[in-house]
């Protein structure tokens, strides 16, 4: 009985001792195998990537442009005097027949009031010859025709003379007006070019303000010749949309319509001038400003998007760089037609759903073995996870 408790004894230790060696080793085989991934893991290259994309993308015609008021008035005087009030300020807006400065009306005054006296005389000088027209009537055989004929002249010349003293009122009266100098259209003012006490003249060029209406606003800039065709079409169906961006590139101020296409092409530069107009109602757009401008002359339906880092240059042409399903880099010539705003369209060589290395290229060749970091399309947005 002792012997059996002893067989089986030995049988269990020897049991425990051999799932202990099995154990000791499955979990030197799992050390190992880590330690091989960790190596494989550090001697990976490190890159961004971001997946290529099948989306629309606007196909703009970018250039430089000028802002322009949509109407620009130098203000003038149209009668000679003392100017004896300024109703504005400089820098203000201003409406349609605003008063913006008012000249020492009384020499025009007195010559209105002289015009009307004169009609006063000649209507009473009227009334008189009519009376003896109808007394020379009344004396019938007694009155000869001279006498008549003499009459009905006086009578036609008083009639046409009081037409002219109605003239003459009409014009003094238009001289006053003048006097009162209002803003012909709507918009902001500028430094003015004359002070109060100053004289000035209807022959004057120098003029008084300058008004430049902003609401709407312009923007005159060039498109090349060749691109004039593609814009007629496209404006034909619809306005073409224009953004107006500041000079930088960074900022976006506006975004208007094309209005104008000028009717003649410029032989030396060879481009054609362009107008566009902006509401502006938040006055970002200024006159004489330069701006970048932006023309949308199309838009391609489902194309293959990457961001601009992926495309590499070679001297061989352009190239991308993706990454397989085993994490190796895989090199693919690739042809671009359109870029803009940090994205690119491929035509050919990549497939929508591949993942294309953005940073880290030059660190990479076809196979190697890369560790990346997934990056949005969109170039202004961060990382968003590591893999």
């Amino acid at each position: 009985m002792s012997k059996s408790r002893t067989i089986t004894w030995i049988v269990l230790i020897a049991a425990v001792a051999g799932a202990g060696y099995y154990g000791w080793g499955r979990y030197q085989a799992g050390q190992e195998a880590a330690a091989n991934a960790q190596k494989v893991v550090r001697n990976a290259v490190q890159v961004s990537t971001a997946q290529v994309e099948k989306s629309d993308f606007p196909v703009y015609l970018t250039g430089l442009g000028t802002v322009q008021g949509f109407n620009t008035v130098l203000v003038r005087s149209r009668v000679d005097g003392q100017i004896d009030k300024i109703a504005f300020k400089e820098g203000q807006v201003v409406k349609q027949g605003d008063l913006l400065v008012e000249i020492d009306p009384r020499p025009y005054q007195a010559t209105l009031d002289q015009a009307k006296a004169k009609k006063s005389q000649d209507e009473a000088n009227l009334a008189n010859v009519n009376l003896d027209l109808q007394r020379f009537i009344k004396l019938g055989e007694f009155a000869t025709k001279q006498q008549l004929d003499t009459q009905h002249s006086s009578v036609l010349q008083l009639t046409a003379q009081i037409e002219a003293d109605t003239a003459a009122i009409a014009n003094a009266q238009t001289q006053l007006d003048y006097t009162a100098i209002q803003s012909p259209i709507p918009g902001v003012v500028g430094l003015r070019q004359v002070d109060i006490g100053n004289i000035v003249n209807a022959s004057s060029l120098t003029g008084i303000v300058t008004v430049a209406q902003v609401e709407p606003i312009a923007v005159i800039f060039t498109a090349p010749e060749e691109q004039l065709p593609y814009i007629n079409e496209a404006q034909a169906v619809a306005p073409l949309k224009v953004i107006a961006i500041t000079t930088d590139g960074k900022k976006p101020l506006a975004e208007g319509k094309l209005s104008v296409v000028n009717n003649q092409v410029d032989t030396t530069s060879g481009t054609i001038r362009l107008k566009a107009v902006f509401d502006n109602k938040d006055h970002a757009l200024w006159p004489g400003q330069s701006v970048s401008t932006r023309l949308l002359v199309n838009t391609l339906k489902g194309a293959t998007v990457v961001p601009d880092g992926a495309i590499q240059h070679s001297t061989s042409g352009l190239y991308a760089y993706t990454v397989d399903e085993n994490s190796k880099a895989v090199l693919n010539k690739v042809k671009v037609t359109q870029s803009i705003d940090g994205r690119s369209v491929v035509d050919e060589g990549l497939s929508p759903g591949q993942r294309v290395i953005t940073t880290g290229q030059y660190k990479v060749s076809p196979g190697t073995l890369v560790s990346s970091a997934v990056a949005s399309s969109d170039p202004a947005q961060p990382k968003v996870k590591s893999e």
